[in-house]
């Protein structure tokens, strides 16, 4: 696919179909039964999620913008002149557009996002609104290598990575320091880091925000099944699977699930699995961390925290790390 004109570069490197079907197959042939949740974001399930992030039960997303417009000036400090930022996941512009703002002339920006339709809509709608700005679109799954576009700084700018709305809680622990580490390895020596990490809070407020009374993640959810019908020739039933979220106090991480209403068999690609009433396909995980917590995940990444962000309820973390022994630790907190 050409690049829009307005964009510098335009890296399609997306999953091939065959990335998809082999690893539905493989997770549905697993006890118990699951599906990667990277593979939501298809145009439909990247809408569905934008609309989730603007209910009233999610407060993650107005949290964390709240929280990086108030340390914008912080970071602008933090980050120095002539930055390449690099972000995981293109999720909400205006974040983005916070952090861009907060920055003092920034060489480029690239953001790098598995859904094709929603990876250009953004970053077209930057690139035409900022012409002074290089603006690369990578097309690919973060989970997996890939290359970031060589722009050069042409001067101080050290590279950060951009990586919000606590997207790291998808991973598992161990999963989450080797993503880290890879992070850490894109940006460099003198790089650093800029993550938002949901906190450990009171269940009844994780419970609600992956289970909206407007049904809105449930619609996220079973749109999985949707595209696996639509691009692998699926035949789920959706009306025969519902939404199940909860958090796992012990894990310390909420857990969404598909359940199955009744006995029945789905074919995918030829293949056919049987599902008990009641039985489940895992579709996502979304761990929590206390700051300390994240902070040793980052250490042994190779990061070192400079500094920590918490809103005044105690809901939501951000944190700036560098690459060890780039930069002087401050381990203080602001609110």
């Amino acid at each position: 696919m050409p690049r829009p004109t307005a964009l510098a570069s335009f890296d399609d490197l997306a999953p091939e179909l065959a990335d998809f079907r082999a690893d539905v197959l493989r997770g549905l042939g697993e006890e118990p039964k699951n599906i990667p949740c990277k593979y939501f974001y298809d145009e439909r399930g990247s809408d569905l999620f934008q609309e989730i992030c603007g209910l009233p039960e999610y407060y993650p997303t107005r949290t964390e913008t709240a929280l990086l417009r108030d340390l914008a000036p912080q970071l602008g400090a933090l980050a120095g002149p002539g930055c390449f930022l690099i972000e995981y996941g293109t999720g909400s512009s205006e974040k983005m557009r916070i952090v861009l703002d907060a920055l003092d002339d920034p060489a480029a920006y690239a953001a790098v996002d598995i859904s094709r339709e929603h990876l250009l809509e953004a970053t077209t709608a930057l690139a035409e609104d900022r012409p002074g700005l290089a603006v690369h679109a990578v097309c690919a799954d973060f989970t997996q290598p890939f290359e970031v576009p060589d722009v050069g700084t042409g001067g101080p700018g050290r590279r950060i990575a951009f990586f919000p709305g606590s997207s790291l809680g998808n991973f598992t622990p161990e999963d989450s320091v080797a993503f880290l580490a890879t992070a850490a390895r894109v940006v460099g020596p003198g790089g650093a880091m800029l993550i938002g990490i949901d906190l450990k809070k009171d269940e009844k407020i994780l419970n609600a925000a992956y289970d909206d009374v407007q049904g809105v993640t449930a619609a996220f959810n079973v749109n999985l099944l949707a595209r696996v019908n639509n691009e692998l020739g699926g035949t789920f039933e959706l009306g025969a699977f519902r939404h199940h979220a909860f958090y796992d106090a012990r894990e310390g991480r909420i857990e969404m699930h598909l359940v199955s209403t009744r006995a029945q068999t789905a074919e995918v690609a030829g293949r056919t699995f049987a599902f008990a009433e009641g039985e489940t396909i895992h579709t996502e995980n979304s761990y929590k961390y206390g700051v300390d917590e994240f902070r040793d995940l980052a250490r042994r990444a190779g990061f070192t925290p400079v500094k920590a962000w918490t809103d005044a309820r105690d809901l939501f973390s951000v944190h700036y790390l560098s690459v060890a022994d780039q930069a002087p630790t401050d381990e203080g907190m602001s609110s």
